[in-house]
């Protein structure tokens, strides 16, 4: 299963945690390939601006060959950036999971109603355990659970 990973990716705790997450993903179902845009390397360089329109069609054209999208909606709004590649992968008819972990309320789950009502899934687990491995289990759980249904 091919699964694009939206995330925020503009920190070091941000990039952090992006790659702990997909590599306890990819250690709990070996089928999983995690597509993880801060890869991302035109011409070998990271957030080159000469190359942000290559950088662009890559992430959409990544967002296509997807089965999922895994989209994490933390913080008071979420990043502007996954909500883009959200409304690009509802738009392609793509199944997206949100990942949220801020227990703050707010009008729907905590976010904007618009990229609540974007994802098939919502999984909640509240920042409260600082477990990463809880998250990706829960997250493991639920991509099992749409393979097996054929989303």
């Amino acid at each position: 299963m091919r699964v694009y990973l939206a995330a925020p990716l503009f920190s070091q705790i941000q990039r952090s945690w992006n790659r702990r997450f997909t590599e306890a993903l990819q250690t709990r179902s070996s089928d999983l390939t995690i597509i993880l845009p801060q890869d991302f390397r035109p011409a070998g360089r990271f957030n080159d601006p000469k190359h942000y329109s290559v950088l662009f069609r890559k992430c959409l054209a990544e967002i296509s060959s997807s089965d999922v999208v895994l989209a994490i909606l933390e913080g008071s709004d979420v990043d502007s950036g996954t909500a883009f590649e959200m409304g690009i992968a509802h738009a392609m008819g793509k199944t997206i999971v949100g990942v949220r972990t801020d227990y703050r309320p707010g009008a729907e789950h905590g976010m904007n109603m618009m990229c609540a009502r974007a994802c098939r899934y919502m999984v909640r687990e509240f920042a409260f355990q600082e477990d990463l491995e809880t998250v990706a289990e829960a997250v493991t759980r639920r991509l099992r659970k749409i393979r097996r249904a054929g989303q």
